[in-house]
């Protein structure tokens, strides 16, 4: 069950970040509604939490497990990209280039999901 709903909550956190993307160059005026600016970080807190429970309940160590570790620092790269995406980028250019190394990093932390198979480290 805690498996099911990490994963509901992931593709509610990504559709989330590619609607507020694609809102960000619309300038829509959905951007500055209250819900929009706080379900984003509920969402992604249920995430971690729910993740970080899973590792606890079963042992999962990330200094053992590189898998996870890498899983771990991918997902904080896709925050620092999804955070530059939406909210330093200058230009429409280098949105799509945020968003498109914010998709890749969410690829593979899916990889690393599925795979449990480290690329990097």
């Amino acid at each position: 069950m805690f498996k099911h709903l990490h994963m509901t909550l992931a593709v509610l956190s990504i559709a989330l970040f590619t609607l507020r993307f694609v809102w960000t160059l619309t300038e829509s005026a959905w951007l500055t509604k209250k819900v929009v600016k706080i379900t984003p970080h509920v969402i992604d807190t249920l995430l971690l939490a729910l993740g970080v429970a899973m590792a606890v309940k079963l042992m999962i160590n990330p200094l053992e497990q590189l898998w996870l570790g890498e899983k771990l620092l991918a997902v904080i790269a896709y925050i620092f990209t999804g955070y530059y995406t939406l909210k330093l980028a200058r230009n429409r250019m280098m949105q799509f280039i945020g968003y498109l190394g914010a998709m890749g990093w969410v690829m593979l932390v899916f990889r690393l999901a599925m795979t449990k198979e480290t690329m990097f480290l």
